[in-house]
């Protein structure tokens, strides 16, 4: 008997969290730090395709969308819900996916390069909190 999976994953931003929102959400922004064509209608209900150059191609359905704090969806056999919560230095990202069968160990390391480039993605200069 399988036993469900979780893997959670928590990333600090120096950024804002519209522009983290944005990044998360916007098919233009994902395809410059997630896959490299995306399609998204980021509503409950919408429809999501990531494609990447090695070939692979995930089909996503956005389950809840609470702007700026909660993006949820299922992919695969895996359920995806991303909060956002604001914080002194930026944004809080946590990232919660429940996968099926195999995909535990390969997901969490998949999540983890995801992570650091939407990490990069945020902060680079042209969406870099100001600092004083």
């Amino acid at each position: 008997m399988w036993e469900q999976v979780t893997v959670t994953r928590e990333l600090e931003l120096e950024a804002p969290r519209e522009e983290v929102w944005e990044a998360l959400t916007d098919p233009a922004e994902l395809s410059e730090w997630f896959a490299n064509e995306v399609e998204l209608d980021p509503e409950p209900g919408g429809e999501g395709i990531f494609r990447w150059d090695d070939g692979d191609e995930r089909r996503a359905v956005v389950e809840e969308v609470v702007p700026l704090e909660r993006f949820a969806f299922t992919w695969d056999e895996s359920r995806v819900v991303i909060e956002l919560e604001e914080i002194p230095s930026g944004t809080r990202v946590t990232v919660v996916e429940s996968p099926t069968g195999g995909w535990a160990a390969a997901l969490e390391l998949r999540a983890w390069s995801a992570a650091r480039r939407l990490k990069r993605h945020c902060e680079s200069s042209s969406h870099a909190l100001a600092t004083v």
